[in-house]
C-alpha cells in the first residue's frame, strides 16, 4: 500500500514537472527547463515550429523546377483563384525584377489567348465592358446584381474595380468588395480592387495587363469599374470593348453630363435606381438624355448609343441591358470593327506606358535630378516662372542627349 502510494505521488510530481516545463518553454524559450524537455510525443510540435515561421520563398526561387511565371501560368490554366491575385499583383509591381517576371508571364498568357482566338475564327473569347459614372450612381450595387445574373447564366465574370488614392497619404480604401458581398462569394466571379496611385482617367496604369490576366484565367466577361469622379474619366474607353455610363436620377442638372467628354465616348447609358420614388425622375432623365444624344455627332457608323432604365434592387431592366450589350458585341464583330478597335487600343496603351516611363527617366537623369530642388525653390519663391524652370530642365536634358548622339 505504501509502495503504491509512493509510486502515485512520484508520477504526479513528474506530470506536474512536465506541464511546468512545457508551459515554461511556450512562454519563455530561454527557460532553464528547455534542455530537460524530451519532445517524443507526435502530437506536440517541436520548439522551432512554435516560435519560428517557415522560410519565405523569394520570387526568384523555383517550385518543382518551375520559374515563378511558369508556375503562375500553369495555375491560371488550372483556374487557381490564388494564382489570379498573385499574377495581378506581379503585373502591377513597379520593382524592376518583378517587371521582368511579369513580362514573361504576360507573354505566355498572350500566346495562349492568341491560340484560343484562332480556334474561334480569330475572335477573342472575352467581352470587356467599362462601367463609369459619378459618385452615388450605384455602380457597385449594379455590378453585384448584374454580375450575379451573368454567373447564373453560366458566364465567368471578373470585376476590376479601381479605388481613388489619397493625395495626402497615398493610400486607398479598396472597399468595393464590401459593397458586393454576394458576388464576392460566387465561385464563378472574381473581384479585384486596385488603387489609382495618382493616375488620372479613372483607371490604373496596369489595368490593361490585369484584364489580360483575367482573360487567361478563363473569364469571358470583364467588368472594369472606374473611379468616376467627373466628365474627364473616360480613359477606360481605350481598354474596353464597350463603355457604359451609369447615371443616377434626381442628381440636379442632368444636362450637365451631356457636355463634350464622357457622353461622347459611351456606347450605352443606364439610368440607375429606377424604383420606388425615383421611378418617375429616372424616366424624365432617360427622356432628356435620349433627346440630347440625338444632337451629338454619330461616333460609330454601325451603332447609336441608347438610354435605358435599370434597378439593381428590383432587377428591372438588367436582362434588357445585357441583351443590348450582346447586340452591340455581335454588331461590332459582324461589321469587322471589333478586332481593329482592340488593336488600336493596344497601340494607345503602348504609348501611354512609354510616356509614364519617359517621365521617370527624365526625373532620374544625372544632369536633371540635381537641378530639380533648386529650380523648384526658385519657382516657389516667385523668382522664375514654372515655364522657365521647365525649359531649363529640358535644356539640360537635350544637351546630354545631343552629346550622346555626337559620341555615336
Amino acid at each position: 500500500m505504501a509502495n503504491s502510494l509512493c509510486t502515485m505521488t512520484a508520477n504526479l510530481r513528474t506530470t506536474r514537472l512536465k506541464k511546468h516545463c512545457f508551459y515554461s518553454v511556450i512562454t519563455n524559450p530561454n527557460s532553464k527547463h528547455w534542455s530537460k524537455m524530451k519532445w517524443t510525443s507526435p502530437s506536440v510540435e517541436s520548439p522551432r515550429s512554435v516560435h519560428s515561421s517557415p522560410p519565405i520563398r523569394k520570387e526568384s526561387d523555383t517550385v518543382r523546377g518551375e520559374s515563378v511565371p511558369r508556375r503562375l501560368f500553369r495555375q491560371l490554366m488550372e483556374e487557381h483563384r490564388a494564382a489570379i491575385a498573385q499574377s495581378i499583383t506581379l503585373v502591377e509591381s513597379t520593382h524592376s525584377k518583378k517587371k521582368e517576371l511579369a513580362k514573361e508571364l504576360l507573354a505566355s498568357i498572350l500566346a495562349y489567348l492568341k491560340e484560343k482566338a484562332a480556334k474561334n475564327g480569330g475572335i477573342p473569347a472575352s467581352f470587356r465592358i467599362g462601367l463609369t459614372g459619378p459618385p452615388g450612381a450605384g455602380k457597385s450595387t449594379f455590378i453585384e446584381a448584374f454580375g450575379k445574373q451573368l454567373t447564373e447564366a453560366g458566364h465567368k465574370v471578373a470585376v476590376l474595380a479601381v479605388d481613388p488614392s489619397s493625395s495626402f497619404s497615398g493610400g486607398s480604401l479598396l472597399g468595393d468588395k464590401t459593397r458586393m458581398p454576394e458576388l464576392t462569394r460566387d465561385p464563378r466571379a472574381y473581384i479585384r480592387a486596385s488603387p489609382t496611385s495618382g493616375n488620372l482617367g479613372g483607371v490604373t496604369r496596369n489595368t490593361n495587363d490585369a484584364i489580360v490576366v483575367c482573360e487567361g484565367a478563363g473569364f469571358d466577361v470583364i467588368l472594369v469599374e472606374t473611379v468616376g469622379v467627373g466628365q474627364s474619366e473616360y480613359v477606360v474607353s481605350d481598354m474596353v470593348d464597350m463603355l457604359v455610363l451609369l447615371i443616377p436620377p434626381a442628381g440636379g442638372d442632368e444636362l450637365q453630363g451631356i457636355k463634350r467628354g464622357i457622353v461622347e465616348k459611351v456606347d450605352l447609358i443606364l439610368v440607375t435606381k429606377a424604383d420606388g420614388e425615383l421611378k418617375i425622375p429616372s424616366r424624365r432623365v432617360k427622356t432628356e438624355y435620349t433627346s440630347a444624344l440625338k444632337l451629338m455627332r454619330k461616333r460609330s457608323p454601325v451603332w447609336s448609343p441608347k438610354v435605358m432604365q435599370v434597378s439593381a434592387l428590383t432587377k428591372m431592366g438588367l436582362t434588357e441591358a445585357w441583351a443590348e450589350m450582346q447586340e452591340y458585341h455581335s454588331i461590332m464583330i459582324k461589321s469587322k470593327l471589333f478586332i481593329p478597335k482592340r488593336a488600336r487600343q493596344h497601340r494607345i496603351w503602348m504609348w501611354n506606358h512609354i510616356q509614364d516611363n519617359i517621365m521617370e527617366i527624365f526625373r532620374q537623369h544625372p544632369d536633371v535630378k540635381p537641378e530639380i530642388p533648386r529650380l523648384e525653390d526658385e519657382v516657389t519663391k516667385g523668382r522664375i516662372t514654372s515655364g522657365m524652370a521647365a525649359d531649363a530642365l529640358l535644356g539640360k536634358f537635350r544637351i546630354r542627349v545631343a552629346k550622346s548622339e555626337e559620341d555615336l
